[in-house]
C-alpha cells in the first residue's frame, strides 16, 4: 500500500480514491469483502466495494491500466497507469461529462453552442448532423409543417415540438405551429441555417 491510492494484489491493481484510503486496516477490509473477477489481458475486470461503489478495470494491449470508478456518491473518476509508472493519474467527471467522454471515444463528438449541438459519426463516412432548437415566433403561428413546406424547401426536418411541457415526437405534416412552441430541427449545418433564414421569419 502506498500514499498514491492503489494497491497491487497478484496480477490485480486494485486503485483507490484517495478520499476512501483511512489505513491499510480498512482497505483490507474493503478487498476482502469485495468481489474480484480476473480475467485475461484487455478483458474487463470489475470490483464491488461496499459503501464506496463499483470499480471496473481493463489493461492495454501496451501494459497499462485503466480503472473507472462509479461512487456511491454519484460521480465518476477514472484513474491511468502507464506501465512501469508507480503513480496513477486521475480524473473526476459528473454523469454529464462521463457521457460526453463516452461519446468521444465512441466516435460520436458532440459540440454544443447554446441550442444547437452537432454530432459527428467517424464510423459512417465522416457524417455530421446538427440538432437546433427554434423557439416558434408569431409570424409562422398557425401555421403546419406541410403549409411552410420545410423539407422541400430548407432539406431540414421537425423531429418534436415541446409545447407547454408536453413533447410531441415525429410531428406529422398537418401539425399547426403555435407561438412559443420549442421546435428541435435536426439536418446539416447548411440546411438548419436555411431553415433559419426561409422558416423562421417574423
Amino acid at each position: 500500500m502506498n500514499e498514491a491510492g492503489y494497491l497491487r494484489l497478484g496480477m490485480e491493481l486494485i486503485v483507490f480514491p484517495p478520499s476512501y484510503l483511512n489505513g491499510e486496516r480498512v482497505v483490507k477490509k474493503t478487498i476482502y469483502l469485495g468481489i474480484i473477477s480476473l480475467m485475461s489481458a484487455m478483458a474487463l475486470r470489475s470490483l464491488n466495494l461496499p459503501g464506496v461503489g463499483t470499480k471496473y478495470e481493463f489493461e492495454t494491449d501496451k501494459g497499462d491500466t485503466v480503472a473507472i470508478f462509479f461512487t456511491r456518491t454519484g460521480t465518476i473518476q477514472m484513474y491511468t497507469l502507464q506501465k512501469g509508472c508507480k503513480t496513477p493519474s486521475a480524473a473526476e467527471m459528473t454523469p454529464v461529462e462521463a457521457r460526453r467522454l463516452g461519446n468521444i471515444l465512441t466516435g460520436a463528438i458532440i459540440e454544443a453552442e447554446q441550442e444547437s449541438v452537432e454530432i459527428a459519426f467517424s464510423a459512417l463516412a465522416d457524417l455530421r448532423v446538427t440538432i437546433h432548437t427554434f423557439y416558434i415566433p408569431k409570424g409562422i403561428a398557425g401555421k403546419t409543417i406541410e403549409d411552410l413546406q420545410i423539407r422541400a424547401k430548407t432539406g431540414a426536418t421537425v423531429i418534436a415540438v415541446c409545447r407547454h411541457d408536453r413533447n410531441i415526437i415525429n410531428p406529422a405534416p398537418s401539425f399547426v405551429f403555435e407561438e412559443g412552441d420549442a421546435a428541435l430541427v435536426i439536418g446539416e449545418s447548411d440546411q438548419i441555417k436555411k431553415f433559419e433564414r426561409e422558416i423562421m421569419v417574423e
